[in-house]
């Protein structure tokens, strides 16, 4: 740097604010570029029977691997190919019931140029963003986006800022155009991101995480307390159910009632569990969304739900069930 300033005399704020001011300007004037283009763009894209191959170089394939994967996570099928790989050998990737989404600010970029005869050759669908619709590639594309800026936020106007945002919004307004236009729903997102919390919460099943067969605590109502008392031990859940022989509900018996039978002086020698059960029990069908079985349990204040058709036993989900499975 052949000059610094004295951070006591800079304002950062200032600074940073300015930035904001010509990139949302920027943004404003993108919207007359919303236009013919961009709608021929989008049915080219949402008729590709393929994927949509997204390419760039530098800063444009920063905002192409975004640009991909937003395009991923919404239903429309895309990945991202770095266009000097592409030139090496990784345009095998690509085939003729693909489209290629080119990225390149000037939109001379060589490394993308010298792609575009082999993509004409397989008569693969070129749809090119760039800056200048009389470009090399502008001129060579099936459809051209134009994201020319008044300006780089860049004081030098040398870095890519404004040009960048641009395109990153470009990209956007073409991946919700698809979205909305497929009907793409909360399930679907869900689908294509099982790993976080929406998808967990939308994807998983009472039946997924429950305890079942020899899992389930259960006693039959002649029983005695002490061997009820010892299932509940066992299998570790804090509660035992009450069933007859066919696994029908008869009642349920919890670490809170044995509080309540300490204070009723009963005998615990001789008596059956069936005097101090609580009858019924608050119950779930396995096919329930995993997040509707903890929003139960939080509506009820309990932290065990019993999973049945009808009257007859499945199984038992435990609060703890749910925390280790990432719904809560």
């Amino acid at each position: 740097m052949s000059t610094q300033l004295s951070i006591a005399n800079f304002n950062f704020q200032t600074a940073g604010k300015e930035v904001l001011r010509i990139e949302r300007e920027s943004l404003e004037q993108l919207d007359q570029y919303i236009n013919d283009d961009f709608a021929r763009a989008c049915e080219m894209i949402y008729l590709c029977q393929g994927k949509v191959v997204v390419m760039g170089m530098g800063k444009s394939g920063y905002i192409g691997k975004k640009i991909a994967a937003t395009f991923a996570s919404t239903g429309t099928p895309a990945f991202f190919v770095h266009a000097s790989e592409a030139n090496h050998g990784d345009i095998g990737m690509v085939d003729n019931s693909d489209i290629v989404l080119a990225i390149s600010n000037s939109g001379e970029s060589n490394d993308i140029l010298a792609l575009i005869p082999v993509l004409k050759r397989q008569h693969i669908k070129l749809i090119c963003i760039t800056s200048r619709v009389n470009s090399a590639m502008g001129r060579l594309a099936d459809v051209n986006l134009c994201i020319k800026v008044l300006q780089e936020a860049c004081p030098l106007g040398l870095t890519p800022t404004s040009s960048t945002t641009a395109t990153l919004v470009m990209g956007d307004a073409l991946a919700v155009a698809l979205l909305e236009a497929r009907g793409f729903t909360t399930e679907d997102f869900a689908l294509s991101h099982p790993g976080g919390a929406l998808g967990r919460k939308l994807l998983l099943h009472v039946s997924d995480i429950m305890h079942s067969g020899n899992e389930i605590p259960h006693v039959t109502r002649d029983a005695s307390l002490r061997d009820a008392l010892l299932e509940v031990t066992r299998k570790n859940l804090g509660m035992t159910v009450i069933v007859d022989d066919l696994m029908k509900i008869e009642g349920i018996f919890t670490d809170g009632d044995l509080r309540r039978v300490f204070d009723m002086g009963i005998d615990f020698r001789n008596a059956t569990i069936s005097e101090v059960m609580t009858h019924g029990g608050i119950r779930i069908r396995p096919n329930v969304l995993a997040v509707d079985a903890l929003n139960l349990m939080q509506k009820k204040n309990i932290t065990t739900l019993l999973v049945a058709d009808d009257y007859r036993l499945l199984g038992v989900v435990h609060m703890h069930d749910l925390l280790r499975a990432g719904v809560i």
